[in-house]
């Protein structure tokens, strides 16, 4: 991994959220997109001071649906980050209304690098304000007239394939639809890449942006999230956790095979050496603790790790009842008694649930906890459930982690779990 961007409800840049993560800082807040009054579920994770404009013109951000313009300012700061572009002044400038691709100097590794964005919900965002025109005409009787941009910008593939354009990637293109474990899962389908020579470099991650009525609502109705209208609503593992809380976000990295990156001379944040992906055939919502924790072990034996090496986890840890009491189960059932041992902690409970860029940014959370020895909190954890009795961290502390594994669960029982080691 040599490079990382994310746009979070706690920070418009990966650092800037990283340091927000270490300070236990929630992104909870009242919901401000819609008009949440008339509902139960009123607060979320929005981003804050966010803009698109500093990464496209105003014609592409009124085409485009947000998640697609999450993915592109994640995956510009990944770039940058990671020594690829170099993006003048004139660009980088809130008034620069056009975007000039002569003011961006590009490694030539580009060109034939990969894209592989992971989405839950794509562009609804943009799908539930183009049905509103269509009910409006029906109660005004006067004709809609739709976006010609509504098909090509809400599709999953439309934040890779846009990604791709903005920054000249012509190799490899996939958008995945894997419910909440879609930015795990990309970054695990790029790993799969490289290690088998398809790709040198592919930018894989996730973007989100469903805070709008039908996801809020929807999401609410089938018993997902929580009734709690306040920034502790997001608890994972504690005994009055009652749901997640929706948020949006992007978190896109940049992996390469290793001689690639030493000929670059890239900063190396880690190594990624294992990837589980599981299905739990069982329940379209409720999940199976042998599901998750078969994942688990798959991400270790491709590792090469025991139980032992196994330092730190990061969890899933939405914060629903069912959700946080199967994952401890499966990590138990996966590792044994060195469950009780192992750090564990949990991002949604600063973040809120950014449904696929979660997975990926809390990969890049998992690599920087490596890098630098230190391990963040699961906030809101204040009564631990008895039935949730692993080690939990609620207080950021230094630790010496060589290996660790992040965890990533979605609908439909889909399970993805990532295993990463510090550079040797």
């Amino acid at each position: 991994m040599t490079g990382i961007g994310a746009i979070t409800p706690i920070g418009n840049s990966f650092r800037e959220s990283w340091s927000a993560v270490l300070k236990g800082l929630s992104g909870i807040a009242p919901l401000k997109k819609i008009d949440a009054s008339v509902l139960k579920w009123r607060v979320a994770g929005e981003l804050k001071g966010f803009d698109a404009g500093l990464y496209l013109s105003q014609k592409e951000m009124t085409r485009l649906d947000p998640f697609v313009h999450y993915a592109v300012a994640a995956s510009f700061m990944a770039a940058e980050d990671a020594g690829l572009i170099d993006r003048a002044e004139e660009q980088k400038s809130r008034r620069a209304e056009v975007k000039d691709s002569s003011l961006v100097t590009r490694h030539p590794s580009l060109e034939n690098a990969g894209v592989i964005i992971g989405s839950s919900r794509g562009g609804i965002t943009t799908i539930e304000r183009e049905s509103g025109k269509i009910y409006a005409s029906r109660v005004t009787h006067h004709a809609s007239r739709l976006s010609p941009y509504l098909m090509p910008s809400t599709s999953v593939n439309a934040a890779a394939s846009y990604v791709a354009q903005k920054l000249g990637i012509k190799g490899h293109c996939l958008g995945i639809s894997n419910a909440c474990s879609s930015g795990a899962n990309a970054i695990g389908e790029a790993y799969r890449l490289i290690k088998s020579g398809y790709a040198d470099m592919v930018f894989a991650g996730g973007s989100e942006a469903p805070l709008c009525r039908l996801c809020v609502e929807g999401y609410g109705v089938s018993g997902a999230l929580s009734k709690i209208n306040d920034s502790s609503a997001s608890r994972p593992f504690d005994k009055t956790r009652d749901g997640f809380v929706l948020a949006e976000g992007a978190c896109v990295l940049v992996l390469e095979g290793y001689e690639s990156a030493l000929k670059r001379g890239a900063r190396i944040y880690g190594e990624i050496i294992g990837y589980g992906n599981t299905t739990d055939a069982f329940h379209q919502t409720r999940p199976s603790a042998e599901g998750e924790a078969r994942a688990i072990r798959l991400a270790m034996e491709e590792g090469g790790l025991l139980h032992v090496d196994v330092d730190y986890i990061n969890a899933h840890g939405t914060s629903t009842p069912l959700g946080d009491k199967a994952e401890t189960e499966a990590i138990k059932l996966a590792l044994g008694k060195r469950a009780y041992e192992i750090p564990i902690s949990s991002v949604k409970s600063m973040t809120g649930h950014m449904l696929a860029a979660s997975g990926a940014f809390e990969a890049a959370v998992t690599l920087m906890s490596i890098r630098e020895g230190i391990i963040s909190p699961a906030i809101n954890l204040k009564t631990k459930d008895p039935e949730c009795d692993l080690n939990y961290i609620t207080e950021t502390k230094n630790a010496d982690i060589k290996t660790a594994i992040s965890n990533s669960f979605g609908f439909g029982g889909v399970n993805a779990v990532l295993a990463f080691r510090r550079v040797r």
